[in-house]
């Protein structure tokens, strides 16, 4: 299990337009159709692939990114580990976020290059 770097705090630690999620809730499941990511404001969220809790994703860090780039089913599912607050990225805000801040693109792809990194090892 691997702890993802910060990936948004500098672009929503202010953000209020959060989501408020119970320890032990789905954000999300695995094979459900994605077109939103989310940035942990506060709490921790485990992502869990196969039932094995493959990373845990800590203010900052961001989750749910691949789904909302490729279009693709959710390839993971993600359970808050402790309360949360989630910033969520739809896809006309993730756009407007690449365009404005580039440097947010540039994180978003070195999470997504960890994570690959992390389960090649695994493999």
């Amino acid at each position: 299990m691997t702890t993802t770097p910060q990936a948004g705090v500098s672009v929503f630690r202010f953000a209020d337009d959060f989501e408020e999620i119970a320890a032990g809730e789905h954000i999300f499941t695995a094979g459900q159709p994605g077109d939103t990511m989310y940035v942990v404001k506060e709490g921790e969220v485990e992502v869990v692939v196969n039932g094995k809790i493959v990373d845990t994703v800590g203010p900052g860090g961001i989750l749910g990114e691949m789904a909302l780039i490729d279009k693709q089913p959710r390839s993971a599912t993600a359970v808050a580990k402790t309360d949360c607050k989630l910033v969520s990225v739809n896809e006309q805000r993730f756009q407007r976020l690449v365009q404005q801040t580039p440097h947010f693109a540039i994180q978003v792809m070195r999470v997504m290059a960890q994570r690959l990194r992390h389960m090649d090892a695994q493999a």
